[in-house]
């Protein structure tokens, strides 16, 4: 893995993850389409500014832990990029609906901190969402969600005093990016991840955010093209090219 830049130094432009010799990972299964193969060019950062962030999301990359990757995989063009402009966002009937559903429920946000009964409802609910490939592990949960080298936001979502719901983004200075979000398994007829995403569209609405980045929406995919729903909505193409999705 390439470390970018030095260690302990800020990317400071977008060229700058980029350059040189590109890191591309080996081919594997696509985890998103059946039957094709996945690589991507990857770089380790020490510390991200979010200005430097919003740059590589709009030449395509994407956070996970302290790795900023892109996909690079051989004649295949799937994932793009997909972002709501705050703005313009009118959830329709549907969200109306899971909100309302919701209209119990207390959110508080804050800055991105571990705790005990954070991931033990994250290992609750990786088992009963996801198979066996994603670390149960104590310090797996950490470096996926929250050791991370640009500032971040925690929405946590309550049912009275009782936790349901954890969502973090990336802090940008045009928006939000959504990085990941899980809930309690018992209250999953809630859709809390639907709720969560129009509730934080809604919070960028409130601090004059333009942009709230959902990350890859793969059309192919029904765990990735939920994310049309959300809309209007904008899909990258090419380097820093938005265009209208669905509006």
């Amino acid at each position: 893995m390439t470390d970018l830049p030095a260690d302990n130094e800020p990317i400071t432009s977008a060229q700058e993850a980029y350059d040189g010799l590109q890191n591309v990972s080996p081919e594997s299964p696509c985890p998103y389409i059946p039957g094709r193969l996945f690589r991507s060019e990857a770089y380790l950062a020490d510390a991200l500014d979010g200005s430097v962030y919003e740059n590589l999301m709009a030449v395509g990359f994407r956070r996970s832990g302290r790795i900023v990757y892109r996909p690079r995989c051989r004649g295949c063009q799937e994932c793009h990029q997909l972002r709501v402009p705050v703005g313009q966002f009118r959830p329709s009937k549907s969200l109306r609906r899971v909100m309302r559903r919701n209209d119990d429920i207390r959110v508080e946000v804050g800055e991105a901190v571990p705790t005990d009964d954070k991931y033990d409802m994250y290992r609750r609910y990786l088992d009963e969402q996801h198979d066996s490939s994603m670390s149960r592990e104590y310090e797996s949960f950490v470096s996926f969600l929250y050791d991370s080298p640009i500032e971040q936001r925690e929405f946590r979502y309550y049912l009275g005093t009782r936790l349901v719901g954890v969502s973090i983004a990336d802090v940008c200075p045009n928006g939000l990016s959504s990085v990941y979000m899980y809930f309690d398994p018992d209250d999953r007829k809630r859709s809390l991840g639907t709720f969560s995403a129009v509730r934080e569209i809604e919070h960028c609405r409130s601090e004059g955010l333009a942009y709230y980045y959902l990350g890859y929406f793969v059309a192919s995919c029904s765990a990735m093209a939920y994310k049309a729903r959300f809309r209007p909505n904008e899909v990258l193409v090419g380097s820093d090219r938005w265009i209208c999705f669905r509006d």
